[in-house]
């Protein structure tokens, strides 16, 4: 065997442990589901949006709910039975308002319970699957954030404000038409999460307040709302996640990442233990 030879053979090793590596985790990933799925008697599914890296020069660009992930869900659905809960392990920035509402409805009306479980953040369309669960069950620090639209880069509220500060003989054509499409997608999202809320049995008149203030852009796009501020505006919020999906989040690990920005000590610190860890690791959140 010459250098040659050598190099192929590296060259190929080379190549396969990438796809090696994700089929482990995609088994490790599916083994760790089903023993959620057994202990809670339920259909687990998986949204789980983490920054990918485009193999183009290494640009980065953030994974977002599309029609992809509303077709597999809503596949996911047909195939669960109308006794059966279904839990929902959500951790997405959010994405396409047709195939967030795809899913939020399928949900709202499946006949079992649903529960939405959030380790660390569901924003926008993600909130808006929020308010289609029975029950949300968040780590005490995770965050849900306001489901105002968007309209490219600026929000459908801010474009109406356009609107009522300047004579309309000083705006444009084209900022005049984004108002009134902007006017449509606020009055489409504020009735969707009506809507519901109430299929969920949320009483009229506090379903409508609460979608005025998430649809209505009191906040930026991006405000973090807690648990305890979620729990003010009515939603149904407990913080026992259970630790199988903290778990589960380790196996979908950042990619396009040359070293972990944040390193600890993965063990448990008590105060008996001290910091007297079995095996030094460094992770990333």
């Amino acid at each position: 065997m010459n250098a040659l030879d050598l190099f192929w053979i590296f060259l190929i090793l080379s190549s396969l442990a990438p796809l090696l590596k994700q089929r482990t985790l995609e088994a490790q990933r599916a083994a760790l589901m089903r023993r959620i799925e057994q202990k809670r008697g339920s259909r687990v599914i998986s949204l789980i949006h983490r920054q990918e890296a485009l193999s183009f020069l290494g640009f980065g660009f953030a994974r977002y709910i599309d029609i992809e992930d509303s077709e597999a869900i809503l596949r996911a659905i047909r195939m669960t039975d109308p006794e059966v809960p279904i839990d929902l392990i959500l951790h997405t920035p959010g994405g396409l308002v047709l195939a967030a509402e795809q899913i939020a409805w399928a949900l709202a009306e499946h006949p079992a319970k649903v529960t939405v479980l959030i380790p660390h953040y569901a924003m926008s369309g993600g909130t808006l699957l929020a308010l289609s669960a029975d029950e949300v069950v968040m780590d005490s620090y995770a965050v849900l954030g306001p489901v105002d639209p968007q309209l490219g880069q600026f929000a459908a509220a801010s474009i109406l404000q356009v609107m009522e500060r300047k004579p309309i003989e000083k705006i444009d054509d084209q900022t005049v038409m984004m108002a009134d499409l902007a006017e449509k997608a606020i009055r489409q999202v504020r009735e969707a999460v009506e809507g519901l809320l109430e299929t969920r049995g949320v009483d009229a008149d506090k379903a409508g307040k609460l979608a005025e203030v998430l649809s209505s852009g009191r906040w930026t796009h991006d405000y973090p709302i807690r648990v305890r501020e979620a729990r003010e505006l009515g939603f149904d919020v407990s913080t026992e996640l259970p630790s199988e999906i903290y778990a589960l989040m380790q196996l979908f690990p950042q990619s396009g990442k040359k070293r972990p920005s944040v390193q600890y000590v993965d063990v448990p610190h008590t105060k008996d233990r001290g910091s007297r860890p079995a095996r030094p690791a460094g992770s990333e959140r």
